[in-house]
This record gives structure tokens, sequence and C-alpha cells, in this order.
């Protein structure tokens, strides 16, 4: 999983991943991807979940050694962001979970694995913008926190058969 993004508005809710994580079997080992700035991120989000066979490596694997233990994983957990696309170039499982952009403006996953996650309702003010935001400029953040966890979930599922 990599749960942080430059931009804010790009990243799905901190509670939201340790909801997704607290979901998962405890037969999965979940590791924490990201770089040495997204470490803080990484820790809270370790720190808060129940699920104990989970490790963050935010900061501590070279590019080449995360994009091979992502070509691995069962499963990439992914914003629409940097690791979406380290994903997509190893051809590896990946659920890019999209907040204030979409999949139409070109960005999507690449791999022959790849499911796209984002809020099943139209929400006028999404997309906000191509990059995204430092904050919701409507202020409710509905792009990201509507996006329920039993539709991340659900991707484990279809790629385990």
């Amino acid at each position: 999983m990599a749960p942080a993004s430059v931009w804010f508005t790009k990243q799905f809710p901190e509670d939201q991943w340790v909801e997704l994580i607290n979901r998962i079997d405890s037969k999965y080992k979940i590791y924490l991807l990201g770089g040495p700035g997204d470490s803080d991120l990484c820790n809270a989000i370790l720190n808060k979940t129940k699920n104990k066979n989970v490790d963050s490596l935010a900061g501590k694997l070279s590019l080449l050694q995360s994009c091979a233990l992502m070509k691995d994983a069962v499963l990439n957990y992914v914003n629409d962001s940097g690791p979406l696309h380290l994903a997509s170039s190893v051809n590896a499982n990946v659920c890019a979970i999209f907040c204030s952009t979409v999949p139409s403006f070109g960005f999507g996953p690449l791999s022959d694995f790849s499911r796209i996650v984002q809020m099943e309702a139209e929400l006028q003010c999404r997309p906000c913008n191509l990059h995204g935001y430092k904050a919701c400029p409507q202020g409710h953040f509905k792009c990201a926190k509507d996006i329920r966890v039993e539709q991340l979930v659900k991707v484990l599922s279809e790629v385990e058969s």
C-alpha cells in the first residue's frame, strides 16, 4: 500500500486506510510504501491499525526495491500518484484510488490486473484540478470520504479468484 501523495486531494484519507487495513485478512503481509517524506503518514496509519501484520517501509527502500516489492504483491493499493505508475511499469496487480482526479485524464493504471475505485455518485466539483490541491476547495472532501472501504476490499477478492 502506498497511502501518500504530494497532493492532499489525491490522497485517500488516513482513517480510511486504517479501516481498509483492519478489514484485510491477517494472512496477508502488508507493507506501507513511500518516500522519506511519507514516513509520518505511514507510521500514523501503522500505529492506528489493529492488524499486526503491517510494516512501514516508507523511506527505507530505493525506487527499484519498491518496484520489486510491488511486482510480487498480491495487490497494490495506491492513490492516483507516482506509485500507481510504478506498479504499471512492472505490470503489478493494482487497485488505483481516484479521489479529486478522474481516470479520463489519461493517467490510469496499465497493468493486466488493474481496478479503479472512486466514489460511486456524481459530484459537481469533481474533478477539481488536473493534479489536485493542498486542501479541498469546497471544504468537504467528499470525493475521497465517500469512497467506501468495501469497494477496495472487493478488489482483493477479485484478484484472489
